[in-house]
C-alpha cells in the first residue's frame, strides 16, 4: 500500500476528484492548508495598502491506494490538478505499513 499526498490549488479540487473515483478510488481526506513554494508568495491591495501574503492558500488531498493503484492515481491528479503556471503543487509518494479498518478489524487492501 501506498499513501499519496498532493498539494494543489483549490480550484482544482473537483476535477482531481472525479478523476481519481473514475479510476475506482472512493476514499479520500481533503484539508485545507497554507504555503509556498517556488511561487514565493504574492502581493495584494487591500483598501489602497499594499500587503505581501506570504503563504498560498492550497489544498492537501490525502488517498491510501493497493500498490497496483499508485501509478494511476499519480497521473490522474497530475493531469487534472496542472494548470501550466507556477504552484501547480506537489505529489508525494510514501510507503504505508499497513491499514485497519475500525468497524470491521480487516487489514491491509481489505481495509481500504
Amino acid at each position: 500500500m501506498k499513501k499519496v499526498e498532493a498539494i494543489i490549488k483549490p480550484f482544482k479540487l473537483d476535477a482531481v476528484k472525479e478523476a481519481v473515483t473514475s479510476l475506482g478510488v472512493y476514499g479520500m481526506t481533503v484539508t485545507e492548508v497554507k504555503g509556498y513554494g517556488q511561487q514565493k508568495g504574492h502581493t495584494e491591495q487591500y483598501r489602497g495598502a499594499e500587503f505581501v501574503v506570504e503563504f498560498i492558500n492550497k489544498i492537501k488531498v490525502e488517498i491510501v491506494v493497493s500498490d497496483a493503484k499508485v501509478s494511476p492515481v499519480v497521473e490522474a491528479i497530475r493531469r487534472t490538478a496542472m494548470s501550466n503556471s507556477i504552484g501547480d503543487g506537489k505529489i508525494f509518494v510514501s510507503p504505508l505499513e499497513t491499514a485497519v479498518r475500525i468497524r470491521t478489524g480487516e487489514t491491509g487492501d481489505a481495509a481500504l
